[in-house]
């Protein structure tokens, strides 16, 4: 009866916000539709569309967004993971400033890429960098790297994990039918895009996250074949789910038998977990390292840290990573502002305190309301899973109710707090401009939703 009563106030309560959604966007509405008539779907990316229509910004200060109907809204989308650093935080407004009556773009390299990058070094304990320009360029060198520095072809992901659009690592990503995804303990490798020719996806294999026993089935099975494994240190396609006790070292013990690399992408988790990302939080140091997002404090930018042996297909041009943009002036000017001036050990202690309140804070509401919820966190990203006990892998994750996620978006989003809106498996963003106020409305927002439902 609980769970019809629960089915019927979430249909209707989504019912409900989304008109209201409507009624106070009418402009962003009008671009909508008027953004049709020369944007590919209507926006400029395809996770900018969401039911009702896309919320359309005008600008951003602090820790809040102004959209172009006049609502301010404290942010906690935070650009998918980038805006650690706040909205036009002066010291990277200044460095942007700066660098921009000096040049934009020169296709030769600037003094700063070289104070960056040992900043880089220091932080994640790789001795050698290159930088690009996106999350996705940094993981399809990763794989690059794995291959040349191994001559095997085979590579080893996690099932619904996403590591950027490209061919190698598009593989059993987002797609929710089980028949085609295989059996939970040996996953098929499914392209998850059209495109994608299934050639490429057999060169990619699958295992459940936090699965040990499924990797080395797999180094086993393939003997001599696989060239490296990647993974997120902590899976961020799923909400927020942590490696069980021992995971990440049995990586790095699996893939040093077996003579296979491993690659960490902390895209997502680099600066927002700490100093160091997951790699200093966990204490495995992986071959290869990819950053991006966080790294530039707003502007474009990417770059893969690793090992003297792997990288050195670089240092003597066997792999010619390129890119007529990498070591952007104007990036790697804000990035060394991000390191050296935004993320103090100051900015990390509020980042911590901050992030304890919202945990906290939405765990206690959680409790009170008796939802089929749980908060998981690490370091400035946090979310909460509709789902009475922990998600340890994708089809734990596959079994989650989108619609709790959806509703309390819409409610959220309807009283003046911006979270991603593809919440049944996004994360919220707290950046160092963020406050105990943003806080108390977030979890103000909570309540309003949990009321709604429970109540």
């Amino acid at each position: 009866m609980t769970l019809d009563r629960d089915s019927q106030r979430l249909d209707e309560l989504i019912a409900f916000e989304q008109d209201r959604f409507v009624d106070r966007m009418g402009r962003s509405a009008e671009l909508a539709r008027a953004a049709h008539r020369s944007l590919a779907g209507g926006a400029t990316s395809s996770w900018q569309l969401t039911d009702p229509h896309p919320i359309w910004i005008d600008h951003g200060k602090g820790s809040r967004l102004f959209d172009v109907d006049g609502h301010e809204l404290v942010d906690l989308h935070g650009g998918y993971g980038v805006m650690l650093a706040g909205h036009a935080h002066p010291a990277i407004a200044e460095a942007v400033r700066g660098q921009i009556a000096h040049g934009s773009h020169f296709a030769q390299p600037v003094e700063e890429a070289v104070v960056v990058a040992d900043h880089l070094r220091a932080d994640y304990r790789q001795p050698l960098w290159r930088f690009g320009n996106s999350g996705t360029e940094s993981t399809m060198d990763a794989v690059h790297l794995m291959r040349a520095a191994t001559g095997r072809d085979l590579v080893i992901k996690f099932e619904g994990a996403y590591h950027g659009h490209h061919d190698m690592l598009q593989v059993s990503t987002w797609l929710t039918d089980t028949a085609v995804l295989g059996a939970p303990d040996r996953p098929r490798s499914v392209v998850a895009s059209p495109g994608i020719p299934d050639a490429v996806a057999s060169l990619t294999l699958v295992a459940p996250f936090n699965d040990l026993d499924a990797v080395e089935a797999l180094l086993v099975a393939h003997a001599g074949k696989v060239a490296g494994v990647i993974t997120e240190p902590v899976l961020m396609n799923c909400g927020v789910v942590p490696p069980e006790p021992g995971f990440l070292e049995g990586l790095r013990r699996l893939t040093n038998e077996h003579g296979v690399l491993l690659t960490f992408d902390e895209v997502k988790t680099g600066l927002t977990a700490g100093r160091g990302g997951c790699t200093a939080r966990y204490g495995v140091t992986p071959d290869l390292v990819c950053l991006a997002k966080s790294l530039g404090g707003g502007l474009p930018i990417s770059a893969i840290g690793g090992s003297e042996d792997v990288m050195s297909l670089i240092v003597n041009g066997a792999y010619e990573q390129v890119g007529t943009f990498n070591g952007n002036p104007l990036s790697i000017a804000a990035a060394r502002a991000m390191l050296e001036e935004v993320m103090t050990d100051e900015a990390y202690r509020h980042l911590g305190d901050m992030q304890m309140a919202m945990a906290e804070g939405a765990q206690a509401i959680i409790h009170e309301y008796a939802l089929p919820a749980y908060v998981a966190d690490v370091g400035a990203k946090g979310s909460i899973t509709y789902r009475e006990s922990p998600v340890r892998n994708y089809r734990d994750f596959l079994a989650v109710d989108g619609r709790w996620a959806y509703a309390a978006w819409l409610t959220q989003i309807n009283r003046g707090v911006l979270l991603p809106p593809w919440g049944k498996g996004e994360q919220w963003l707290l950046s160092v401009q963020h406050t105990a106020e943003d806080v108390d409305l977030y979890l103000e927002t909570l309540a309003v939703f949990a009321l709604a439902v429970r109540g």
